[in-house]
């Protein structure tokens, strides 16, 4: 029998555990498979079938098109949004994000003649649709093959409560995990059961062992609380004679969990409640591509940043640069490069956000402000290690430890190196932040860059960055 640990969050997403990657993906788990391969395998199928199409040949150039393209979009992800006009927009949304990085790498490396362009330009006006039409096919008809086939798993709950159900419903919506629960056990009686069909409850605890070794159960999810210990402890024993396998659920969702998973050390079984997305090779991925790419934007803006700051000497008195202490990763204290925007340049125990038409703020500082010109010194920043291009804005010092203070999990936005774009700022909370309130939905936006980060993440920050600049602001100033 496998026996594992499983932590659901408040949504009743299930992260990954120190025995097997993610709930549903297992060896058998072949709607998860399909999951992973499924965006990689349509575009590179939507080439081959433009190559035939115009007779060319499928050789070199296109097989390392290939490649990249399923370096780029595997392993696939289930679509965020849910609606078919939402789906459309993610997905095309997503394609251009992986086009333009394409025709970057292809125009850098001068290999974009290597291609027919009547296959390039058919291959780009399919593949969205194919994609679009992939995303809403397949949820519908996977499940129904594998039911057909006898290959879904079977699962139960022990523990008809409040994460139980929770567990179930997250499940019931997440056709790739290629799981049908059958139903509940609990011990407690139906009139306490009240938001539970009575015909979902299949017996009490003590008849669950003998109920998976009948039906061939293949999946047991114990989402007891943790106070009830004696008989989580009883039940594991008792399903040692089946084998099914066995995921504790444990309900430390109520933490707000970052990273959250198991690990082990020396066998011993370690929880990680808050942790940074960048351990093992996420770091290393993470470290390169911030250098990479900044090093690229410091070569072709090298003339910008010289005439901006010949332009902040000329127009008032003081340094082009302005450097302010701020918080880096894990808390520790960095300065930060900026254009000086100021007539001043505050960096004490008190620091006063810029406001609307502050004095201190010069006209070129403005210019500078508004369109975040005055942020570009920080590339030099990323290569010293002390940001990274995505991630939570830095703040003053004085102005962490004030909110540190008045906002629960603050300081957790420090387990990364900060960033001179984030989620937050590319989702409208970008500029001063007047009111608690509005501290407190950045640092959601924050900790919910930490909890879900990836690669492709932080391209669609960067791209979207590019539209948030040119679009006028109205809190940037």
């Amino acid at each position: 029998m496998h026996h594992a640990y499983a932590l659901v969050r408040d949504d009743g997403t299930v992260i990954a555990t120190d025995s097997q990657p993610r709930l549903g993906q297992g060896p058998l788990a072949p709607a998860a498979l399909v999951r992973m391969l499924l965006e990689a395998t349509v575009t590179i199928g939507t080439l081959a079938a433009c190559v035939a199409l115009y007779h060319a040949r499928f050789d070199g150039p296109y097989i390392i098109l290939a490649l990249l393209v399923f370096s780029l979009m595997f392993p696939g992800r289930a679509p965020q949004a849910t609606s078919p006009g939402a789906i459309a927009r993610e997905t095309l949304s997503g394609w251009i994000l992986v086009v333009a990085l394409l025709l970057m790498l292809g125009w850098a490396t001068r290999t974009l003649g290597s291609f027919d362009e009547r296959v390039l330009v058919s291959w780009l006006a399919v593949t969205p649709v194919a994609l679009f039409a992939a995303q809403l096919a397949v949820p519908l008809v996977l499940p129904r093959v594998m039911a057909a086939e006898g290959i879904q798993r079977v699962a139960v709950i022990a523990g008809a409560g409040p994460l139980g159900r929770q567990l179930a419903g997250r499940i019931a919506t997440t056709p790739f995990l290629g799981i049908r629960v059958a139903g509940y056990f609990d011990d407690r009686s139906s009139d306490r059961l009240t938001d539970v069909d009575s015909q979902h409850v299949l017996g009490s605890l003590d008849q669950l062992a003998e109920y998976a070794k009948k039906h061939r159960v293949d999946l047991i999810y114990v989402t007891l609380p943790m106070a009830s210990q004696p008989r989580i402890m009883r039940l594991l024993d008792e399903l040692h004679d089946t084998t099914a396998s066995v995921y504790f659920t444990p309900d430390i969702f109520i933490f707000d969990l970052i990273q959250g998973r198991m690990d082990t050390i020396g066998g011993i079984p370690v929880l990680a409640v808050c942790e940074t997305p960048f351990c093992g090779m996420n770091g290393v991925v993470k470290r390169v591509s911030d250098v990479v790419l900044a090093t690229l934007i410091l070569i072709l803006i090298s003339p910008i940043l010289a005439a901006i700051a010949l332009g902040v000497k000329l127009t008032s008195p003081g340094p082009a640069l302005f450097r302010q202490r701020r918080y880096g990763l894990d808390g520790r204290e960095i300065v930060v490069y900026k254009f000086r925007s100021m007539t001043v340049a505050e960096d004490g125990a008190v620091v006063k956000q810029a406001t609307r038409n502050d004095s201190r703020v010069t006209r070129f500082g403005a210019f500078l402000r508004r369109t975040s010109l005055d942020e570009l010194p920080q590339f030099v920043n990323v290569i010293q290690g002390r940001m990274s291009i995505v991630g939570p804005r830095p703040h003053a010092v004085a102005h962490n430890e004030m909110y540190r203070k008045l906002i629960k999990s603050y300081m957790v936005r420090h387990k990364v190196r900060p960033g001179i774009t984030g989620w937050a700022q590319v989702n409208g909370l970008r500029g001063e932040t007047e009111t608690v309130d509005k501290m407190k939905a950045r640092i959601e936006y924050d900790l919910d860059y930490l909890r879900n980060w990836s690669l492709a993440l932080d391209l669609k920050i960067i791209w979207k960055t590019v539209f948030v600049v040119l679009k006028k602001p109205e809190t940037a100033y």
